[in-house]
């Protein structure tokens, strides 16, 4: 089967390693939108411009599955693209519930980009499940083009990372695709102060079910 994964960047390709990692038996599509990089800072207009003829070319290319390796794009526009898009698609978002569930001080970090803290479904995650957890929001806007641009500033990630610990988080939740690239950097500084999520997991869990709806 043919999976198409995509991201507006280098974010997605984490994604695309753990996937062809864990079902390697199918093969695996990877568009991105690089050019455009970043999102986080476009008008909800404008991403849609840009991903759609995108999602249209994975389809056109035997896709049979989409992941939206994208948490802005996910967070703000999956429901519109499922009604334009007529494969599944597979959304990424911050994982704010199992943080909550995971959470020991009552203090989470989620780092994403400006569009997706600002969307109605992330707001609508920390509404139903951080109703009595303290959720902190670093700016991390400019780490997506940082990553992008291959010109990461260990310092600036290790003074945001140290202050969400200092502030009392005892998980890092990272809702960014991008930021997958220093997962390992923010486990470092975050050692014994911090757990660092992410989703890949549980998007090849979903990835796998919706695989074996379409065989059977």
């Amino acid at each position: 089967m043919k999976i198409g994964v995509f991201d507006s960047g280098v974010g997605g390709q984490s994604v695309v390693n753990a996937i062809q990692k864990a079902l390697p038996e199918h093969q695996v599509i990877y568009k991105s939108d690089s050019k455009n990089v970043p999102y986080g800072n476009k008008t909800i207009d404008d991403i849609h411009k840009l991903v759609l003829p995108i999602l249209n070319t994975l389809s056109n290319l035997g896709c049979e599955v989409i992941v939206i390796a994208c948490n802005t794009v996910s967070t703000n526009l999956i429901e519109e693209l499922r009604k334009e898009i007529n494969i599944p698609l597979i959304a990424m978002e911050p994982m704010v519930k199992p943080a909550v569930k995971l959470t020991k001080t009552g203090t989470i970090a989620v780092c994403a980009t400006p569009r997706t803290l600002s969307s109605k479904r992330y707001n609508k995650l920390k509404q139903y499940y951080a109703k009595e957890t303290k959720v902190i929001e670093p700016d991390c806007s400019d780490w997506s083009y940082m990553i992008e641009s291959n010109t990461i500033d260990q310092q600036k990630i290790k003074k945001l990372t140290k202050y969400v610990c200092n502030q009392g988080a005892d998980v890092i939740v990272l809702g960014c695709t991008h930021y997958h690239w220093i997962e390992e950097d923010i486990k470092q500084i975050a050692s014994n102060y911090a757990t660092v999520l992410q989703p890949e997991l549980p998007v090849i869990k979903q990835l796998k079910k919706v695989i074996a709806g379409l065989a059977a």
